[in-house]
């Protein structure tokens, strides 16, 4: 199906009606029509992705992106798409682009918990951590950031959710740092009191420190783990974080 387009002619056709004709009859009318070759889903991903790239988060991303929308990119997927292309083309044009983004999918499934606790950060949820889950009470989910150089994790927890009580061990070196983004949860070193954590917290957790970490009983919670280098390292699971002392919690 051909797509139509009058933006040129309806902006510009006074002034320069051959680039109108252009951008309404090739750019859109031939290139974007050519189904065969690349279907609009990809061509609105390509078009994002090289928009971002060049810094370009303007009026015509807006469009490009509700474009794309259109074309059955999900928030999810345009979450994991905005996040890849930040390592190739920048850090901030990334920034820059999730704000945008989260403004074209911010009406999507607002009664959805898990889908408000995602707009309310711009690292995606994940998938289901269902390799630690023998580690967790609750549903998790994990989303690698980076798995070279350092690794960096963004775990999310459902309401109620949390990891066993467990050991960063290491020879020299090695723990752990948890920046929080988004949501409200806790964190317990052994022999301590819990400490509520928000958006904006760091912890930093030395290797050898029995602890644990998860969401507030009432709220989805978000942190990005970060592996501190060490020699000799490796984690020890420990017994669950018992219903009774999480209770006790505020």
């Amino acid at each position: 199906m051909a797509v139509k387009q009058t933006a040129g002619r309806d902006a510009l056709g006074a002034f320069a009606p051959k680039f109108a004709q252009l951008n309404d009859d090739v750019l859109f009318g031939e290139v974007w029509s050519r189904e065969d070759q690349l279907s609009l889903r990809d061509r609105s991903l390509v078009t994002v992705v090289a928009l971002m790239a060049q810094g370009l988060v303007d009026s015509s991303f807006q469009y490009h992106l509700t474009t794309a929308k259109q074309n059955g990119i999900t928030r999810r997927e345009i979450a994991e798409i905005l996040t890849h292309a930040a390592f190739y083309a920048g850090w901030p044009k990334a920034w820059a682009a999730f704000r945008m983004a989260k403004e074209v999918w911010a009406e999507d499934d607002a009664s959805d918990a898990k889908a408000q606790h995602q707009r309310e950060m711009v690292f995606p949820i994940g998938a289901p951590n269902d390799g630690f889950s023998q580690y967790f009470v609750g549903q998790s989910y994990l989303q690698p950031l980076s798995t070279s150089q350092v690794g960096v994790y963004n775990v999310t927890f459902e309401p109620g959710c949390r990891n066993n009580w467990h050991i960063h061990h290491a020879k020299q070196g090695g723990g752990q740092i948890l920046i929080c983004v988004a949501g409200r949860g806790w964190y317990q070193a052994w022999g301590q009191e819990a400490q509520a954590l928000k958006p904006g917290d760091v912890v930093n957790i030395p290797a050898g420190v029995k602890h644990w970490h998860g969401a507030a009983a009432d709220s989805w919670f978000s942190h990005l783990a970060v592996e501190v280098p060490g020699e000799g390292c490796s984690n020890e699971w420990l017994e669950a974080v018992s219903d009774e002392a999480y209770g006790k919690l505020g």
